[in-house]
């Protein structure tokens, strides 16, 4: 048996549905991990999580037993700073929305941090914080207004915790576009800044990323040129994956990181579909059907969604099976 991940040097994971949610670690994640340490991967953590610092999201992973180290993380608010490094000087003083992890990686940057658009800042940059409120986004829009130069650690729009989807920092960002009338640039998945980061940082060359975003991790990694791979602990849903755009396409479907260990599926063209193992599905007179096998299963998924991307008509103009995405 070939693991999938034997065909890579490193492994970079996500971290809200991937490792954990919220407090929680998913299932099969801690001892998935652990066993790809011990074959000698190198693994690096990579999120857009800006609230915290790195030392505490790496002691958060500690705790779960794994060999994590600040040095291991690399977070959107360390990848903002940076950006702010390119385009102000060291010194002078920036708008901080967001927390603790934000405002460590300004300081350690070495720039002054202000809370009111009264002091003149050059810049403000904005994270996800549970504690921002109208007046810290009011702030930054007086500031953005008056030509300080607007970064964004990510624009995730929702995140996952222990009880259901919350709103992310994409909506607190929109919320500022919305007053000003323009977008900042943005450090986090799926940009490049935190990709090349992860790269340079943690000194690796053929990694294989996992996320369960589209839009930011699957998306990120792809236009980074890197393999990526979606696992279904988190956000990203089964109707989601069959009508994904062409960006936003994982190379492998996982429906957890124990699957790093296994040995991939591979699909076969028939007659009329795809078939991964025993499962096939078939494109039938505009139709998307499970001719064999689980329509729930994860490999119906799979060859579901080969079958889609593959077949040259929009997924708005098939009739999928419902039990597809349900």
């Amino acid at each position: 048996m070939v693991q999938l991940i034997s065909g890579y040097d490193s492994l970079l994971l996500d971290l809200d549905g991937v490792v954990y949610l919220g407090n929680e670690p998913v299932k099969n994640a801690v001892s998935s991990i652990l066993a790809v340490h011990a074959r000698g991967l190198q693994v690096g953590y990579v999120t857009n999580n800006a609230s915290r610092t790195q030392e505490s999201m790496a002691e958060q992973l500690a705790g779960f037993g794994l060999p994590a180290t600040s040095s291991s993380l690399i977070g959107s608010a360390r990848a903002g700073a940076k950006m702010l490094l390119e385009r102000i000087n060291v010194g002078e003083k920036v708008l901080v929305v967001g927390g603790e992890g934000l405002r460590v990686a300004v300081l350690e940057a070495g720039f002054e941090i202000v809370d009111s658009h009264k002091q003149l800042p050059k810049a403000v940059i904005q994270g996800f914080n549970h504690d921002v409120s109208w007046d810290d986004l009011a702030q930054a829009s007086y500031a953005i207004q008056n030509g300080a130069i607007w970064i964004a650690t990510n624009q995730d729009w929702t995140i996952p915790r222990e009880d259901g989807i919350a709103p992310g920092n994409g909506t607190l960002v929109s919320a500022v576009h919305t007053a000003v009338g323009i977008l900042p640039d943005v450090a986090g998945k799926p940009f490049a800044p935190i990709f090349r980061s992860a790269i340079d940082e943690l000194e690796i060359s053929n990694p294989l990323f996992v996320g369960d975003r589209l839009d930011t991790d699957i998306r990120g990694a792809n236009n980074f040129g890197i393999d990526s791979a979606c696992v279904m602990t988190g956000i990203a849903t089964r109707k989601e994956l069959l009508g994904a755009n062409i960006e936003d396409r994982p190379k492998f479907i996982l429906g957890d990181l124990s699957e790093l260990l296994l040995d991939y599926p591979k699909s076969k063209k028939t007659k009329y579909g795809i078939r991964v193992n025993k499962t096939e599905v078939e494109l039938l007179a505009g139709k998307v059907l499970v001719s064999r096998g689980d329509p729930a299963s994860l490999d119906a998924l799979r060859a579901a969604s080969e079958l889609i991307w593959t077949c040259g008509t929009p997924i708005y103009a098939l009739d999928v099976e419902p039990a597809l995405f349900s």
